[in-house]
């Protein structure tokens, strides 16, 4: 799940990284208000806002009411602005680039600094490499203080002991929140200390399980307060496509899926979407993969078609009932399951009173059939 910047912020400040003072702004008559001077940001889940205009230094020459319009205006990289984050300017010294992310090869945190910050670090990788510090970190360990000289020494700070709260404060976020990225571009140096003047973080939807109160927190926030649709703070697991149809799917693998479309069509019906779950799926993946198609009010019926190569049947079932628990939708759902743990998933179901098929043609004629206003029986 990506966080918008002020999301951002405002987890790094309770871990004790310095951001500066701000407002959220969602409409244009909250901006009538402010004084200059400040720096207005559109907030938006995408990168490349300086670029687009989406960064703007308000010194109080123009008036803004209409600087904040047209930000709300914006729309950038496909990706429409939903606030614009008025803060504080901030007294400059230099601009550092730091991060903590998962390295994809070994599943490790990784600890990535440069000397040059406020760039797209794609960029300073290419044009100077040289100019990235790059440090595997012990994940029962944390950073250590000698890493935290390396990286000092890479990024050519002299204040060791201040680069050390920003990189502790980073690693909590990191592991409080079960994130896969947190990054700080730029991190400035002020007279007064580090503070981060941007902030970027994707959490884990997989950590759902752990971090399920946080994830349901963030993304209320983001559906309510910004109007952001459950389809744009989908997981980014989860694959949405959606279709002319009247069958809900939702499926496992992106295979699976495309199978089931044609069965769906041979057999008289048309897929409402397609749902691809990806790789390791969740109770809390299947959950918002089920918002998400049912959803769409051309739904009659959902079919769930899982094969559990590498996920798990009892967590599937454990997802798609607390949906149903929760939400009771006047949907009916016809799943077909197999793989790992179905007994336990089959049983699951049942007890909870959902049908599952172990053929998936079977599965096919019922939704489709149901979603024409017929029987399954």
């Amino acid at each position: 799940m990506k966080l918008f910047e002020f999301q951002a912020k405002e987890i790094f400040r309770r871990h004790g990284i310095a951001v500066p003072n701000g407002t959220l702004i969602t409409r244009r008559d909250e901006a009538a208000s402010l004084g200059p001077p400040l720096v207005l940001k559109a907030q938006a889940l995408t990168g490349g806002r300086g670029k687009a205009g989406g960064v703007v230094i308000w010194d109080g020459s123009e008036d803004v009411v209409t600087l904040v319009e047209r930000l709300l205006a914006l729309e950038i990289r496909g990706e429409k602005v939903r606030a614009v984050l008025a803060e504080e300017k901030a007294n400059i010294l230099h601009e550092y680039y730091i991060s903590i992310t998962v390295r994809g090869t070994t599943a490790t945190p990784v600890l990535v600094a440069s000397e040059e910050g406020g760039v797209e670090i794609e960029s300073v990788a290419k044009e100077t490499p040289e100019k990235i510090v790059t440090i595997e970190i012990d994940p029962l360990t944390g950073p250590k203080q000698y890493q935290v000289r390396a990286l000092a020494k890479g990024m050519g700070v002299s204040d060791t002991r201040d680069l050390q709260k920003v990189v502790d404060g980073l690693w909590s976020v990191f592991t409080a929140c079960d994130a896969t990225l947190v990054e700080v571009n730029p991190l400035v140096a002020t007279p007064e200390g580090f503070v981060a003047l941007d902030g970027k973080m994707v959490l884990d939807d997989k950590a759902a399980f752990r971090r399920g109160e946080l994830l349901s927190e963030l993304k209320a926030e983001q559906t309510k307060r910004l109007d952001v649709s459950l389809e744009e703070v989908r997981s980014d697991t989860i694959t949405y496509v959606p279709l002319d149809g009247t069958v809900g799917l939702i499926s496992d693998g992106a295979g699976t899926g495309m199978l089931t479309i044609d069965l769906i069509r041979d057999e008289g019906g048309v897929a409402a979407d397609f749902c691809e779950m990806g790789g390791f799926t969740s109770p809390q993946v299947i959950y918002d993969a089920m918002s998400m198609v049912l959803a769409d009010e051309k739904v009659r019926s959902l079919l769930v078609v899982l094969i559990g190569g590498v996920n798990r049947m009892d967590e599937m079932a454990e997802g798609i009932i607390r949906y149903y628990e929760e939400h009771k939708p006047d949907i009916p759902i016809f799943v077909r399951m197999c793989g790992t743990m179905e007994e336990v998933g089959i049983e699951m179901m049942r007890q909870a009173g959902f049908s599952t098929y172990d053929d998936l043609l079977t599965a096919v004629r019922a939704a489709v059939t149901r979603a024409a206003g017929g029987s399954d029986d």
